[in-house]
């Protein structure tokens, strides 16, 4: 069985900015996940990305924001959403163009 897409979306949230959201549901996990999908998460500014959340063989799941990696608790598709989702409100909230 090989990958399976479930999600591929554009956002546009201005002239500015836009949100690529990328799922895929595995036949088995990542070495270094304990689930069977693989993501990426990108909210973009200005041609930069500002906020990043996927996983990657052997690094887990983990999030970008800020200059920094940080490890990221994946509990389910729809919980990642709703953080990725918050994440980019509040960015939005601190930079009124984005």
């Amino acid at each position: 069985m090989k990958a399976t897409g479930l999600l591929r979306r554009r956002i546009v949230y201005s002239e500015r900015s836009f949100a690529e959201l990328v799922l895929w549901q595995l036949p088995k996990p990542l070495a270094g996940s304990s689930h069977a999908y693989k993501y990426r998460l990108a909210f973009v500014v200005d041609g930069a990305c500002v906020l990043r959340y996927d996983n990657e063989a052997d690094k887990g799941d983990h999030r970008h924001a800020a200059g920094e990696e940080t490890p990221f608790g994946f509990e389910s598709p729809e919980q990642l959403m709703q953080a990725f989702l918050r994440d980019i409100a509040r960015y939005r909230r601190e930079d009124r163009d984005a």
